[in-house]
């Protein structure tokens, strides 16, 4: 036992000794204000805003040089990186899907940068290489965003995104040939590919101005139609609507090409809903709902009969129908009525509704007739999260399930006799059985009763001496549900902790819960997560010195907001690519669409006034000790620009005072996270779990 303390002791005070003798960049200050009804705020650091220049490219690479020569130190940070790439070695398949008598399906042979989609003329046969994302780039740094095929089976739209952008750009593929063709479509954003006859529908914005292309906001998205084998330049505006510049449209067609659906959101926190019969010459757009408050999602047609899903009138989601030449909201009649859990998914194969509803954040799922009827509950492995997979008239019936300690498995599923056999399962080297999970409950901080997962090694003591790596997110109606990570066995391994709480403002248990952490209802979040900190101190698994918190992009804000009220309670903090400066945070991209979840500093004083009381960037306090932290973004990141997470760190270490390292690592053609190649997520996931480890004083087993 005293042995352990003087490792402890040890590895805590060269920590500190290390940070001690960081010399952070002189961050220049400049006189920036803004007024807000009346109230003045400094911004000292509006010039790390621009992203492209040389003044803003010279201070990454300071700080990034301060922070390599800081994570190079870490003595085990190699070693770390080699169990992550071993644990991440492993063949990693997906459900297959048929599409016009062939099966596609994605795999991964273990350490590829991206998966690759295979397609296989029978199940069982040998699979050839449809589409291989890793020949389009050398670094793995070009991810496919998603395939789409025309419903004659001649063609395959795909999109790709370049160094984690969320610009997206479309080829296509003959079908017959394999060959790709001279199409190319440019500067799409938040788009599919919704064929008709020969040619498909997208969604873009307007060419962005040359250096501000990841910065500037995005405004009037358009629909355009495009025929095989014309240039972009000839494509047909179809739809715009400019008196509404910073909202999103897109179309969905069904395989029938019978029905078109347009979509428009970003006003609210759902969308609002139009449809057009196809099957009639001249039709045009008729609108079926009012508001973008609520979710209106078409799911299947039958003639004349449309099956959708909405929340409204049903916070935990209901099935509708209604009939073509009666589309309008008042018009739909209830099918499936609102559950006491909430519809988390829906799925339509070989004719029948697979409902998967979330009941404590752990998936259930059960098949439905189209009549509404209940045929039976599907029998999952554990408590985890379920995906289907299948076609609308086809049998085949596929899911992929996961768990805390079960990697991603898929199972094949007959609907009539409602048995489950193994398809394909993947061999992590780590033994599964030699974990647990377990669900806990505790009070927030006004009395609301919240979850949280815990997952570790079995045999663990609570002796307030445990490691804890705290999660969350909590907003936008996101639900965090149990899933499987390889690079968080070391942490586990080494009698580490992990916890995953359910915040409110996920959409956990519908949109109630949801709405109970938006706008003045955010600090309710904060304290949900400040809660399940106490809670894991009272009783036992950890201490204030033992826990880390992380998020992500509205989980960043998250951590950046805690560790500013409660800088005491955390020893380490990681926030990534987060919101950090609420008060302009609806000035860059697509910023203003989090209005619905954030409200602005524009609407009114009285929002002014509770955004600043929060935001991370303005309640870091001169003088105060903060934690550890590594905050965490990158250069092509057009969700949350970087210079959130730029000011942030700036302002970060201006005001901190005390031995604790205060870093920032920017990451370089990358961005908000999706599409990163596999070998750059090993590198920064080995920097943040060694950062964590090497300051609570872990050593790695």
């Amino acid at each position: 036992m005293k042995r352990n303390i003087f490792i402890f002791v040890a590895l805590m005070a060269t920590s500190a000794l290390m940070a001690q003798n960081i010399q952070y960049p002189k961050t220049v200050k400049d006189g920036t204000t803004d007024n807000y009804f009346g109230t003045t705020v400094a911004d000292p650091y509006r010039w790390l805003e621009n992203d492209t220049s040389e003044q803003t490219a010279a201070w990454v690479e300071a700080e990034n040089q301060v922070t390599n020569a800081y994570l190079s130190k870490i003595p085990f940070r190699q070693k770390l990186l080699q169990r992550m790439t071993e644990l991440m070695n492993y063949e990693k398949i997906g459900a297959p899907r048929k599409r016009h008598g062939k099966w596609y399906f994605y795999k991964n042979n273990g350490l590829q940068n991206q998966s690759v989609l295979y397609v296989m003329d029978e199940l069982g046969a040998a699979p050839r290489v449809f589409l291989d994302p890793n020949t389009l780039s050398a670094d793995g740094t070009v991810a496919l965003k998603g395939v789409f095929f025309s419903n004659n089976g001649r063609w395959a739209a795909y999109s790709i995104s370049r160094s984690g952008s969320d610009w997206q750009e479309f080829f296509v593929i003959d079908l017959q040939t394999g060959r790709q063709l001279d199409d190319h479509i440019q500067w799409a954003k938040f788009s599919g590919a919704a064929w008709q006859g020969d040619g498909f529908y997208y969604s873009a914005y307007d060419a962005p101005v040359a250096g501000k292309e990841f910065s500037n906001v995005n405004e009037t998205h358009k629909i355009y139609y495009h025929k095989i084998g014309t240039p972009q330049s000839e494509d047909v505006l179809f739809y715009q609507n400019p008196a509404y510049p910073k909202r999103f449209y897109t179309l969905d067609i069904n395989e029938e090409e019978t029905m078109m659906y347009l979509y428009e959101s970003g006003a609210g926190a759902g969308n609002n809903l139009f449809v057009r019969d196809l099957r009639q010459p001249g039709s045009q757009l008729i609108q079926m709902t009012l508001d973008m408050d609520y979710q209106y999602s078409p799911i299947f047609s039958d003639g004349d009969k449309l099956f959708l899903f909405t929340n409204y009138g049903a916070p935990k989601g209901r099935i509708m129908t209604t009939d073509i030449h009666h589309p309008g909201l008042n018009d739909w009649q209830e099918l499936i009525p609102e559950q006491q859990n909430t519809l988390n998914d829906v799925d339509v194969i070989n004719r029948q509704l697979i409902l998967t509803y979330m009941q404590d954040a752990s998936d259930h799922a059960f098949v439905y007739g189209l009549d509404g009827r209940l045929r039976h509950e599907v029998q999952l492995p554990s408590v985890g999260s379920v995906g289907f997979t299948g076609d609308e008239k086809e049998p085949e019936c596929f899911y992929t399930f996961t768990s805390f300690t079960q990697p991603g498995t898929v199972y094949r599923y007959d609907m009539v006799s409602n048995t489950s056999e193994l398809y394909t399962a993947p061999k992590v080297k780590f033994r599964q059985e030699d974990y647990t999970s377990e669900q806990v409950f505790f009070q927030s901080k006004d009395g609301t009763r919240i979850p949280m997962f815990l997952t570790y090694k079995k045999g663990l003591k609570r002796n307030g001496k445990n490691p804890v790596f705290l999660y969350g997110y909590g907003g936008f109606n996101v639900s965090l549900n149990p899933g499987f990570s390889p690079v968080r066995i070391p942490f586990l391994e080494s009698g580490g902790i992990y916890a995953q709480v359910t915040l409110r403002g996920g959409g956990e248990y519908g949109e109630e819960w949801h709405q109970a952490g938006t706008k003045m209802q955010k600090q309710n979040v904060f304290d949900d997560f400040i809660g399940a900190a106490e809670w894991l101190i009272r009783e036992g698994y950890t201490s204030k010195e033992k826990l880390a918190i992380v998020g992500g992009s509205n989980g960043g804000l998250l951590v950046g907001a805690c560790m500013t009220q409660r800088p005491d309670l955390f020893r380490v903090a990681i926030p990534q690519v987060g919101v950090m400066d609420m008060l302009r945070y609806h000035k860059f991209t697509i910023g203003w669409n989090w209005s619905s979840d954030y409200g602005t500093s524009e609407d009114s004083k009285e929002m002014f006034d509770y955004l600043r009381a929060y935001s991370p960037l303005h309640n870091l306090k001169p003088g105060t000790a903060y934690p550890a932290t590594l905050v965490t973004t990158a250069d092509h990141d057009d969700r949350v620009v970087p210079a959130h997470s730029f000011k942030f760190a700036a302002t970060l270490q201006e005001s901190h005072q005390g031995p604790n390292p205060v870093l920032i690592r920017i990451d370089t053609k990358a961005g908000h996270g999706g599409g990163k190649p596999l070998a750059k997520v090993l590198e920064e996931q080995a920097d943040i779990y060694g950062f964590i480890m090497y300051n609570v004083g872990m050593k790695l087993k």
